[in-house]
């Protein structure tokens, strides 16, 4: 498993952050440094923490004087102690904003992200993004979309493919099977394990809608999401996917399709532990 931080270039800071973290490894894909291991998003998030304490008074102060004179008005933010608290509703695109921050870190406790004074050029920089994505990320506004697509095409197709993906079958050649019970990567599920090849023939029609390229070559494989453990062990492909194994289907994942596939299984188990948490706090109902 790997996380992501990224932060000001400055080599004092660039020379604290290799000596603690000396696994890490730059991506210039994603602009921002790699650190591998199953503690590495608190051991990141701890770091960041200090080296906002080490931020000079003056920085402070700029970042100060720049909210008083130019500040950010919205609901999902508020000033604290020492810089802004944001409180959003889930959404993706806040979350990639927020970490391309410097030195911004979430907060568990308060369910919120902390950005410190120092980073306030960068956080006005990205908050016309960030508001516009947690507006349309409110309950309210995913109702109205909602109902705005009762009724059209546009939700019928949507239907069809939930019905589809609840079917959790994938259609691949005859001749060319994925491996059973590893990791692949595919075009319409994204990363999924292959349980069974059931050798039934795949509809060229049928499937025409959801799964392109098919022929009567091809049958259907169940199946199923991959775990966090499975995702950690999976060796990343070396090169991108070529044009043949997009078009049968399934390929080995690179390793930003695995990172982006353990941060939703991380995302899947932690709310399945929070749901059993509850079950168990929950009464037992007793017969009268």
């Amino acid at each position: 498993m790997q996380e992501k931080v990224s932060f000001a270039f400055d080599r004092m800071t660039v020379a604290r952050f290799r000596e603690t973290f000396p696994m890490a490894r730059w991506s210039e894909a994603l602009q921002a440094w790699t650190v591998p291991g199953k503690m590495a998003r608190r051991r990141i998030d701890r770091w960041l923490a200090s080296e906002a304490d080490r931020r000079t008074p003056y920085e402070e102060e700029r970042g100060r004087d720049a909210y008083q004179f130019e500040p950010i008005l919205s609901p999902y933010l508020q000033v604290i102690d020492r810089g802004f608290r944001i409180k959003t509703p889930y959404s993706r695109t806040v979350v990639d904003e927020l970490r391309q921050i410097p030195f911004a870190r979430w907060n568990g406790d308060d369910t919120a992200w902390e950005v410190p004074y120092a980073s306030y050029d960068d956080l006005q920089h990205r908050w016309e993004a960030i508001e516009k994505a947690a507006m349309s990320a409110e309950p309210e506004e995913r109702r109205k979309r909602a109902e705005a697509r009762k009724g059209t095409e546009e939700e019928a197709k949507a239907k069809r493919r939930t019905s589809e993906r609840r079917k959790r079958r994938l259609p691949v050649p005859r001749g060319d099977l994925p491996p059973l019970g590893r990791p692949v990567a595919t075009t319409a599920f994204g990363i999924v394990v292959v349980s069974e090849i059931t050798g039934e023939s795949v509809d060229p029609e049928e499937s025409a809608e959801h799964h392109s390229d098919t022929d009567d070559e091809y049958v259907w494989a169940g199946w199923r999401l991959a775990t966090l453990e499975e995702l950690v062990h999976t060796w990343p492909a070396r090169a991108r996917p070529g044009e043949y194994e997009r078009l049968r289907g399934w390929w080995q994942p690179t390793l930003d399709e695995l990172r982006a596939a353990r941060t939703a299984a991380k995302s899947r188990e932690r709310r399945s532990r929070k749901r059993e948490a509850v079950s168990r706090e929950q009464p037992r109902k007793t017969s009268p």
